[in-house]
C-alpha cells in the first residue's frame, strides 16, 4: 500500500467526519422540532440552522466526490448495492431543503404543521440510514469477485446494522440537542437541556451496548485493535468526550458541551475507520473479496493530482465553514428581519 493511498483513505474519512459533525447537528435539531411549543420556537430551530444547514451538506458531497475519483471501485460498489437506500436518503435530504424554504411562506397553520413533520420525519430517517449504511460497512456486505453487491435492501436491515443505526441516532439526537441549547434562548433552550441530559445517557448505553455486540459478534473489527493496542486511545476519547458532554450540558455550559459531543463523534468516526484499515468494504463472508485501501484506489497520478487540489480546496472550505460559524454565532433572535424561516 503506498503513502498516497493511505492519505486519501484518512482524507475521505476527514470529509465524512466533517459532514457528521456539521450536519449532524441540524438533522439532530430536526429530531426534536416537534418537540417545540409554537410557531415562534419552531421558527427559532429554522433559523438556527438556516444560515448554515446547505454549507453543512457540502462535506457530504465532497466526501462523496473524494471517494468517487480516489476509490471508483468502492463508490460503484456502495452505491449502486445501497440504490434503494440511497435514494431514500436522497429523499430525506430533498424534502428537508424543501420544508425548511416552503414552511413559512404561508402563515396558514395546517401548512405550516405539515412542513414542520416534513422537516423532523426527514432528518430522523436520514440520521437513522445513515447509521445503518455505516452498520453495514463495518458488519460487511455480500459481494462477488467482480466486486458486486449480491444482497437485497432487506439485506441491509440486519439487526447489527439496524443497532449502529439507533446509535447514530441517539448520536446525532445529543449533538443536536447540545446545539438548541447554544442557540435558543428563553425556556426552548431551557427544555432542550433537559432533551440533551436525557438522550445524553442513551447515548452513552447504546454505544456500550454496541461495543460489547461489536466485540462479540465482529471479530474482523478487533484485528487492529490487537496488533496495535494504542488505537484503543481513540474509543476511549469517545467515551470520555460523551461522558464530558453530559457533565458540561449538566453544569451549564453549552459551549464545552457542544465541542466535547463533536470530539464524540470524530472519535466515533476515527474509531469505525481505525477498525476497518484498510477496507472500505469488507465483503461479508470473504475477506480476500473485500474492496480496499489498496485494491480499490486510484492510479498514483489521479491520487497525486487530487492531493494537490485538495491542500487547495480543503483551506478554503475550511475557512469558509470558519466564516459563516463566526457571522452567525450567538443566540438567536426571532425578532430580527433577517430571521426568515
Amino acid at each position: 500500500m503506498t503513502p498516497l493511498q493511505v492519505t486519501w483513505f484518512l482524507l475521505v474519512g476527514v470529509l465524512l467526519t466533517g459532514f457528521a459533525i456539521l450536519d449532524g447537528f441540524d438533522l439532530g435539531v430536526g429530531f426534536w422540532h416537534l418537540r417545540a411549543r409554537g410557531d415562534k420556537e419552531r421558527r427559532t430551530l429554522l433559523n438556527a440552522v438556516g444560515p448554515v444547514w446547505d454549507g453543512n451538506e457540502v462535506w457530504l458531497l465532497t466526501g462523496g466526490g473524494a471517494l468517487f475519483a480516489a476509490f471508483p471501485p468502492v463508490y460503484a460498489t456502495v452505491f449502486s448495492g445501497f440504490y434503494l437506500a440511497m435514494m431514500l436518503v436522497l429523499l430525506a435530504l430533498i424534502s428537508r431543503a424543501v420544508s425548511l424554504e416552503f414552511r413559512s411562506k404561508e402563515p396558514s397553520t395546517t401548512w405550516r404543521a405539515t412542513w414542520d413533520t416534513v422537516f423532523s420525519v426527514a432528518s430522523i430517517v436520514a440520521a437513522l440510514l445513515f447509521g445503518v449504511a455505516l452498520g453495514n460497512i463495518m458488519r460487511g456486505i455480500p459481494l462477488n469477485e467482480a466486486g458486486d453487491y449480491t444482497g437485497t435492501f432487506f439485506t441491509l436491515l440486519n439487526p447489527y446494522a439496524l443497532m449502529i443505526g439507533l446509535v447514530g441516532l441517539a448520536m446525532l439526537a445529543f449533538h443536536g440537542a447540545c446545539f438548541i441549547v447554544l442557540k435558543a434562548p428563553g425556556d426552548l433552550g431551557l427544555r432542550a437541556r433537559t432533551w440533551a441530559l436525557k438522550m445524553g445517557v442513551v447515548y452513552i448505553a447504546l454505544f456500550v451496548i454496541a461495543s460489547f455486540v461489536s466485540i462479540a459478534t465482529q471479530p474482523h473489527l478487533m484485528a487492529n485493535f490487537a496488533s496495535t493496542p494504542i488505537l484503543w486511545a481513540i474509543p476511549t476519547l469517545a467515551i470520555l468526550a460523551m461522558a464530558g458532554a453530559v457533565l458540561f450540558t449538566k453544569n451549564d455550559q453549552p459551549k464545552r458541551a457542544f465541542f466535547a459531543s463533536s470530539i464524540s463523534i470524530a472519535a466515533l468516526m476515527g474509531t469505525t475507520g481505525a477498525a476497518l484499515f484498510p477496507s472500505l468494504v469488507p465483503a461479508l463472508d470473504n475477506p480476500a473479496l473485500s474492496l480496499t485501501a489498496a485494491n480499490a484506489s486510484s492510479s498514483e497520478l489521479t491520487l497525486k493530482t487530487m492531493f494537490i487540489l485538495a491542500l487547495i480546496g480543503m483551506p478554503v472550505v475550511l475557512a469558509y465553514t470558519i466564516w459563516v460559524y463566526r457571522a452567525f454565532g450567538g443566540k438567536v433572535d426571532i425578532e430580527n428581519e433577517s430571521n426568515h424561516y
